[in-house]
């Protein structure tokens, strides 16, 4: 209960922070940033992603679900600092651009929750810093339960290497978001 609260918390504080005052809050950019944020908190992400989660529990997952449920719920505030981070950014971005960063965000959300499935099917609970196990336990729908270890950590690798791809394609300095992608997949906990 009380992480639930924390949660709200820090998504209120963080509304609260993209609209502080300013002198123009449409010539500073802000309107924007509230957009991407209230997007990925919502029902078309986070809240909707949670309530596919919730009602998995009485009826289990295809793998395509699954994905969409994962691309709303970790994916969308995943896609949504991306992009607010390219906002804030000093280069001009075109169209393109913004949907590059978009299939980027996209394939490093699917990326994060894959390795999280594995990690919580390999790992022990002292190395995690929470339950491992709970989601086999709570017979939930993952990529190891729906693909296996193995091809589970294969499309981690693909993920990787499609995400890398696509920021090959931007004109921006990607070397940060390059390092980020590589560090999801290689982390331990």
């Amino acid at each position: 209960a009380i992480a639930l609260l924390a949660g709200d918390a820090l998504q209120s504080l963080a509304f609260q922070w993209l609209s502080e005052e300013s002198e123009d809050p449409l010539q500073s950019g802000q309107i924007p940033l509230v957009h991407l944020l209230a997007v990925a908190s919502g029902s078309r992400g986070m809240a909707g992603g949670q309530a596919i989660d919730l009602e998995s529990t009485t009826t289990p997952l295809p793998l395509p679900e699954l994905e969409i449920m994962h691309l709303k719920k970790t994916g969308a505030l995943i896609r949504a600092a991306i992009l607010m981070g390219a906002h804030c950014g000093s280069a001009p971005l075109k169209a393109a651009d913004l949907q590059h960063l978009t299939h980027f965000a996209n394939r490093v959300g699917l990326l994060f929750q894959i390795v999280d499935d594995i990690l919580d099917a390999t790992m022990d609970t002292s190395t995690l810093g929470k339950t491992a196990g709970k989601d086999d336990a709570h017979q939930k729908a993952t990529y190891v339960t729906l693909l296996g270890l193995g091809p589970a950590r294969q499309r981690a690798e693909e993920l990787e290497q499609e995400a890398l791809l696509t920021l090959a394609r931007l004109p921006l300095a990607t070397q940060r978001l390059e390092d980020l992608t590589r560090f999801m997949n290689a982390r331990h906990h």
